[in-house]
């Protein structure tokens, strides 16, 4: 395993120090559960390991009126054992209980799976389907992106060298809103998603009509993919069979997925429209019960 020097800083400011003054040569730990096996396996040669895991301001999961503020070391088991996040960011909640198994998630975090940036990362669909920015700080700026627009291929992204993810913020859910996350894998254990699809919808006050929606999908091209023509499809449409088909086809037609021994290209865009169907119908059933009350 590659020699590499190690720190841990306490504070964000600290943080983005240490990173810009190795300019590039840096690599961040939060949970450590790619990197740690990125550099056993060579990938990454860094050397310093910053691992962010004492920033106090990076362990908060901060939910009001505005929404819902998740810092980036976060650990999955956190979020899904948050009972105001699994009411009310259900997609988020249903992706971190599927990544890897209960020691994984102790130690895993949304953000670092977010930077981890691999194509069929299960939380990224669902952050996407929730509206979720990316908060960076930089040596010189802090800035948001849509995490839709964070990852820009397979292992990389938008952080450039000295830039540390703080938090994913996400909008307030309003009332009579759901959202859902699931994946198609080949085999009960765990594995990597064949294909991931995550939706979130708000209906009207009758049930019976989208206002809007947001579907995302992963596993199916070289980053996750905001669906936004299909989402678009749906808003102000009745719920039925009619619209969720049209958003189907919409999703289908985005997938640009790779032939390997998890699945065939005609079989991933087939299981991509799938599951859209069912991220839809399971959003609906949880905005349906979601008054708002």
């Amino acid at each position: 395993m590659h020699d590499f020097e190690y720190e841990a800083p306490t504070t964000v400011a600290d943080a983005v120090a240490m990173l810009a003054k190795h300019n590039g040569s840096a690599r961040i730990l939060a949970g450590g559960t790619d990197l740690i096996d990125q550099i056993r396996m060579g990938r990454f040669a860094p050397d310093v390991v910053v691992d962010i895991k004492k920033v106090e301001a990076l362990h908060s999961i901060d939910i009001s009126a505005d929404g819902l503020r998740l810092g980036a070391v976060v650990p999955c088991y956190q979020i899904y054992g948050n009972e105001t996040i699994c009411r009310d960011y259900s997609a988020l909640a249903d992706a971190t209980k599927i990544i890897g198994g209960a020691q994984i998630q102790s130690r895993a975090s949304v953000g670092g799976n977010l930077c981890n940036s691999g194509p069929a990362a299960d939380s990224t669909p669902a952050l996407i389907a929730l509206g979720a920015q990316a908060m960076i700080a930089g040596p010189n700026v802090i800035r948001e992106v849509p995490v839709e627009k964070f990852c820009t291929g397979p292992g990389k992204n938008v952080l450039q060298p000295g830039e540390l993810l703080t938090a994913l913020v996400m909008p307030a859910r309003p009332a009579h809103s759901g959202s859902h996350y699931l994946r198609f894998i080949p085999r009960n254990e765990m594995d990597i998603a064949v294909v991931g699809a995550g939706a979130s919808v708000v209906l009207d006050e009758s049930g019976k009509n989208f206002v809007s929606a947001r579907i995302a999908i992963g596993a199916v091209a070289a980053t996750p993919l905001f669906a936004e023509e299909a989402s678009n499809l749906l808003a102000g449409q009745p719920v039925g069979d009619e619209a969720i088909e049209a958003a189907m086809a919409a999703t289908r037609k985005i997938a640009t997925p790779i032939d390997d021994m998890r699945g065939t290209v005609e079989f991933r865009k087939h299981v991509t429209g799938v599951l859209t169907r069912r991220a839809l119908e399971k959003a609906i059933e949880r905005a349906r019960a979601n008054t708002g009350s």
